[in-house]
């Protein structure tokens, strides 16, 4: 009987412990939303839940813990987005595949644009992400990258010849990021996921304001340029340009 009461009272802090958390972080994010990272407020947070400071304290010991919490969830979510357009897509084309992921990237983001801030807007004055943040900010980069390993593994992918002064920071990216491609590849891929996030980020932050109208549109147009430059060939014929055929 106590041992069962015991795990009974452990699961029930242990609940309450989670819900606590959940609480704190829709306050933060809220606060993040109206004032922006910077003005998070562990105090202001535990005023608006009726906390004392003491017992906020023991969820997220400073502002840091708390920013590095949202920033890891944040990533998660739009790596899960990612993740799960990349499954609704399997069986199309690899420029399909990255095309659904790019767009599932825009629509998180179009749909949380201030978690997008936090984790791809302007730093956050005194704060460092620790390198607990890594894995979660690397999901949507590995998904793009599976898309390109995959097509190289099947019929091949296109690749543009790298300058002589870019071959060893190519081949530096490829041994970190995907070994088992080319350096070329590598070098084009990483170049395509920035181009991405500059793409989302004029959207969110308001730089395609009274530019660029039928956004949904340009952007998808956006995307498939982008899979043509990273190498995955669409099913329709296209110029190749200066590009070979590698694979196959």
């Amino acid at each position: 009987m106590s041992t069962t009461h015991g795990a009974t009272t452990q699961g029930a802090r242990a609940r309450a412990r989670v819900e606590v958390t959940a609480a704190i972080k829709d306050e933060a994010r809220r606060q993040l939303a109206a004032d922006g990272a910077a003005k998070l407020s562990l105090r202001a947070v535990a005023r608006e839940l009726g906390m004392a400071s003491s017992a906020l304290y023991r969820y997220f010991p400073s502002r840091d813990d708390l920013l590095t919490a949202l920033i890891i969830d944040a990533y998660d979510s739009l790596g899960e987005a990612a993740e799960a357009a990349h499954a609704r897509a399997a069986g199309e084309a690899p420029a399909q595949q990255w095309i659904a992921v790019c767009e599932a990237v825009r629509g998180w983001a179009v749909a949380h644009p201030h978690e997008y801030a936090l984790i791809y807007g302007s730093p956050v004055p005194g704060y460092f992400a620790p390198a607990t943040t890594v894995p979660a900010a690397a999901r949507v980069g590995y998904v793009l990258i599976g898309i390109v390993r995959d097509a190289y593994r099947g019929k091949g992918v296109a690749q543009w010849k790298l300058s002589a002064e870019v071959e060893p920071e190519a081949a530096r990216l490829a041994g970190e990021l995907a070994p088992d491609l080319p350096p070329a590849v590598a070098a084009v891929l990483v170049a395509a996921w920035a181009q991405l996030f500059g793409l989302v980020s004029f959207e969110v932050f308001g730089q395609f304001n009274k530019v660029v109208e039928d956004r949904e549109s340009f952007f998808r147009h956006a995307a498939a340029q982008l899979a043509h430059h990273v190498g995955l060939v669409s099913p329709q014929p296209t110029g190749t340009g200066s590009a070979s055929r590698a694979g196959s």
